[in-house]
């Protein structure tokens, strides 16, 4: 796969469908990978018109990983996701992130305008503490320290999403192998800690929603134990030119029975900032 790079980070990414339709770029979540967006999720949108770009954060995956000395902030992870256009060569591009990929998201948005020709939060929050606050039994699960093997960080991870995902949606078996493929295919212990440190070292970004003039899609799940849903309503309320989708069944939890309505959500998004796809 291609590697992008950030002064002395390199950000692994991947690519799909033509370069000629317009770019959807989609950014992890909190300790997550690329893997995150399955490739039938990525066919999908390459179906619906998109050339996307799927990538790894800095400290997860096959991106570097940073040291405990080396602090850095969402608008540093923002600049990843520039490089990563810059080397896949796109000019701007519909920015998508889910849950930290969302923060992510509205970060890019704001320090590119120029780069971001509309954004997708998912999942997601604006970073200020009184909106999309967890609950107590999310909280500790997401902030749990590592294990100290793959077998036990993926029992720990299923106990984790049992918190966080609609119960119907639910499938521990399912989740189970994809966090043993995600985990064979890059082991990050520390590194979600030092995303986490990152989160809550860049402080709120209601005045950039504020300011943003681009189109925005804010997609959040009705039953979301781990950011509330009043974190996805206050992104909606900040940017001006934003729509808000509430999917009532959905918890902290991108599955594919969510995959129908978000594809359908984005697809009308880019069809508005980019004029019809195919």
């Amino acid at each position: 796969m291609p590697r992008a790079h950030n002064v002395s980070i390199e950000i692994e990414y991947e690519t799909f469908g033509s370069r000629g339709d317009p770019a959807l770029i989609c950014i992890p979540g909190h300790g997550s990978q690329l893997l995150s967006y399955p490739v039938e999720l990525c066919q999908a949108f390459v179906d619906r018109g998109f050339f996307v770009i799927r990538m790894d954060n800095r400290d997860a995956g096959l991106s570097s990983m940073s040291g405990d000395d080396d602090p850095y902030t969402l608008d540093d992870m923002a600049d990843d996701v520039v490089a990563v256009l810059d080397h896949a060569s796109v000019g701007e591009a519909v920015v998508l992130g889910v849950s930290m990929g969302g923060m992510i998201a509205q970060a890019t948005a704001i320090r590119y305008p120029e780069r971001t020709r509309a954004l997708v939060s998912i999942m997601s929050t604006t970073g200020e503490r009184d909106v999309g606050a967890p609950t107590l039994e999310a909280w500790d699960a997401l902030t749990a320290p590592p294990e100290d093997s793959i077998e036990a960080q993926i029992e720990a991870d299923v106990r984790a999403g049992r918190i966080w995902s609609n119960p119907d949606w639910f499938d521990p078996e399912t989740l189970g192998s994809f966090l043993a493929a995600k985990y064979q295919r890059a082991w990050n212990p520390g590194g979600s800690e030092r995303q986490m440190k990152a989160i809550m070292a860049s402080g709120d970004r209601v005045a950039g929603l504020s300011e943003l003039a681009i189109p925005a899609l804010v997609i959040h799940g009705g039953l979301d134990t781990l950011i509330a849903p009043s974190g996805g309503a206050r992104t909606a309320e900040l940017i001006s030119d934003s729509r808000y989708l509430l999917i009532e069944e959905m918890s902290h939890d991108f599955v594919p029975q969510a995959w129908p309505a978000v594809v359908e959500a984005v697809t009308a998004l880019a069809a508005d900032a980019f004029g019809p796809l195919r």
